[in-house]
């Protein structure tokens, strides 16, 4: 596959690579512009997604590493989210090939303009921490729970981190933030392996696109320290926004054709 695309075409997806990684590092949703793009590029949806979890896993990694060197990140905190965020995505990888995934379309886009509006009506979410609504076990839980979903299925998972890590944890936004790209760093390997165990990944495209996703990590980790809420707040909104609108423009989504139903 990698030896039918030309320069130029592998070009264009080194920069949507960039581009996803500097929006992933700071509110995720990178796979809105990386996925379309390897899906025109010609791969099968399966392939695009499992090339996508490649590359996009080398952004987080080059975010994670950018907030951990500026002292944002304490992994010792979160070690038991860590594990039990592993063993979810373990077994969500595996599951995604046992179950149907089409009852999720029905829910995420709720679950997206449900974050939206909390980041856009809550009162103002600033770098301070406040106080934890729920213990280190309890919250790892929470983190499993994303985990298995993001190795299911993964829209929006980093949205889901950021907003449980704020809401449950009490961390100011660019901490939850910096903890969000370990986490989702956690799942996205443990993905790749069962996927590239798989066969799926097309490993030389994925690994010319994760130096664009390596540079765009390095670069919205910086902007996000930076700018902090001011920054990350707006782009967690219109992030969580455009995914409802890409899910909802796929005239296969089950909530569309429900809707197509009623109108007839």
């Amino acid at each position: 596959m990698f030896a039918d695309l030309g320069p130029e075409a592998i070009a264009l997806l080194c920069a949507a690579a960039l581009a996803a990684g500097f929006v992933d590092a700071i509110a995720g949703g990178g796979g809105l512009i990386t996925v379309p793009a390897l899906l025109a590029a010609g791969l099968d949806p399966v392939s695009a997604i499992a090339t996508n979890k490649v590359q996009g896993s080398v952004g987080t990694a080059s975010a994670t590493w950018t907030f951990w060197r500026a002292g944002k990140l304490d992994l010792h905190a979160i070690r038991l989210s860590l594990l039990l965020t592993l063993v979810g995505a373990a077994l969500g990888s595996v599951a995604v090939s046992l179950v149907d995934t089409r009852w999720l379309m029905l829910l995420l886009p709720a679950l997206l303009i449900a974050i939206a509006l909390y980041f856009l009506l809550a009162p103002k979410v600033g770098e301070e921490d406040r106080h934890a609504r729920l213990g280190p076990l309890a919250y790892g839980l929470v983190a499993g729970g994303i985990g298995f979903y993001d190795g299911f299925f993964g829209p929006g998972a980093g949205s889901f981190y950021t907003l449980s890590l704020v809401t449950l944890l009490g961390m100011g936004l660019i901490r939850a933030t910096a903890h969000t790209k370990a986490l989702n760093l956690t799942s996205n390997l443990v993905s790749v392996v069962v996927l590239g165990l798989g066969g799926h990944v097309v490993w030389a495209l994925g690994g010319a696109m994760a130096a664009g996703q390596f540079i765009g990590g390095r670069l919205g980790s910086r902007a996000a320290m930076r700018w902090g809420p001011a920054l990350i707040r707006p782009l967690l909104v219109a992030i969580s926004l455009l995914m409802t609108a890409k899910l909802l423009s796929d005239p296969a989504n089950p909530l569309r054709m429900m809707a197509a139903g009623f109108v007839r």
